[in-house]
């Protein structure tokens, strides 16, 4: 209710002094207009916030009934979505904090432990198709935070998702659904942090669906997916040793055939990269060994040498470097070499980069002088020998990776 405007204005002529007005009616008049409900409006206190708990567990509840509604009903028309949205931001505000503050402490102890004492994360993870964009993408930064949130030192969503690894499962399928597979593919990628769950990943059959999945024609579904699977193939050493030890075979009979030689550019780069960075990786030395005694992968990298981008190039000859390296070549892998010799001395003779490296022309130097001293062993040219094509353009700038020395591997 606004302050009447003869109270204002009797104020007004108090204060100027254009009409007296006694010292008790003043004192009545300020009284009077401070107990308004416009004023009281402009000091009014904000509500207490609830506690953490109670809120995730009111979010449960209104997940348990999305999750009860049948498929043939709109979840919108549900009466309580509003409620939900509001309290998912809620939560997401209290996890990342504001401009204003930082997250406090207690209080996300208080909601990662809650989230996990029950069934909220499964139920999360398992309504998000039922939920407005603007809700999945606060479910998506919720799940992802709280794989970092410790409770008392210790990362409880580690041992949670080892007793529920079959929600697992469900984040690798969400690349089915175009509309879906950046969400998934966000909070599969948060949970894969923990050791546990990619072991898990990687030893079960979704493994091979991520070859097929780096190929979807929806670009950004394509690369969110090889996101994933670099992440699975990197972040834990002993672990993708382990799994590359126990599926040499069948995963580098994929990799090479839907990957190294896809007819998409970007799916090629982007694996010759990573296959550069698997087997640099000296976790992965026995791997690496058997890889350069190949024959048929050494085709691939000499074919992928001829790519007219440089940085693909580029990315190959790290791979390449290690075939010339190897101490211990295989007669097949020698006579290769040799058979191709005049024109893989050319190649190497125009391709350089345009910033000076001292590490790349190094290793370079290193690769030709390997080649120029190799000695064919037994008859040279069969039916079964890969012949080099053409010289490819090396010139134009090149995109730098690490390096390693080559005396350092293989020996």
């Amino acid at each position: 209710m606004p302050i009447p405007a003869t109270q204002i204005a009797g104020l007004a002529n108090g204060i100027n002094g254009s009409r007296k007005v006694k010292p008790n009616n003043l004192k009545r008049l300020f009284t009077k207009a401070f107990r308004s409900t416009a004023v009281k409006s402009i000091f009014k206190t904000k509500a207490k916030r609830k506690p953490p708990a109670e809120i995730v567990r009111r979010v449960r509840f209104l997940l348990e009934a999305v999750d009860s509604l049948d498929d043939n009903v709109d979840p919108s028309h549900f009466d309580k979505m509003e409620e939900l949205d509001s309290l998912l931001h809620e939560l997401k505000a209290m996890l990342y904090g504001s401009n204003e503050c930082e997250p406090a402490v207690d209080a996300c102890a208080q909601l990662t432990q809650e989230f996990f004492r029950e069934n909220t994360f499964r139920l999360i993870i398992i309504c998000l198709p039922k939920l407005n964009l603007e809700a999945r993408k606060d479910v998506t930064r919720i799940v992802a935070n709280l794989q970092r949130q410790p409770v008392n030192s210790r990362l409880i969503a580690s041992d949670y998702l080892e007793a529920n690894s079959d929600l697992m499962d469900h984040l690798v399928c969400g690349y089915d659904d175009p509309g879906l597979a950046l969400h998934y593919g966000t909070m599969l990628r948060e949970c894969i942090r923990h050791q546990v769950v990619a072991r898990y990943v990687l030893n079960s059959e979704h493994m091979k669906k991520f070859f097929d999945y780096m190929q979807i024609p929806e670009f950004d579904v394509a690369a969110d997916a090889t996101a994933t699977f670099k992440e699975l193939m990197t972040r834990h050493k002993s672990t993708v040793a382990e799994f590359l030890s126990e599926n040499y075979d069948w995963f580098f009979v994929e990799f090479n055939a839907k990957l190294l030689e896809s007819a998409n550019y970007i799916t090629r780069r982007q694996a010759i990269k990573l296959l550069g960075d698997i087997l640099l990786d000296r976790s992965n030395s026995a791997v690496m060994t058997s890889y350069v005694n190949s024959k048929d992968n050494l085709r691939i990298l000499m074919n992928l040498l001829r790519e007219a981008s440089k940085n693909i190039q580029l990315d190959a000859f790290h791979v390449f470097k290690l075939f010339v390296a190897n101490r211990n070549k295989p007669t097949d892998i020698v006579n290769i070499i040799v058979a191709n010799r005049s024109k893989l001395l050319r190649f190497f003779a125009s391709f350089r980069i345009d910033k000076e490296d001292e590490q790349f022309e190094a290793d370079k130097a290193q690769v030709v002088k390997e080649i120029a001293e190799l000695e064919a062993k037994g008859p040279l040219f069969s039916g079964e020998l890969h012949k080099f094509p053409g010289t490819p353009t090396a010139s134009g700038e090149l995109y730098k990776l690490p390096t390693t020395h080559l005396s350092r591997q293989l020996t």
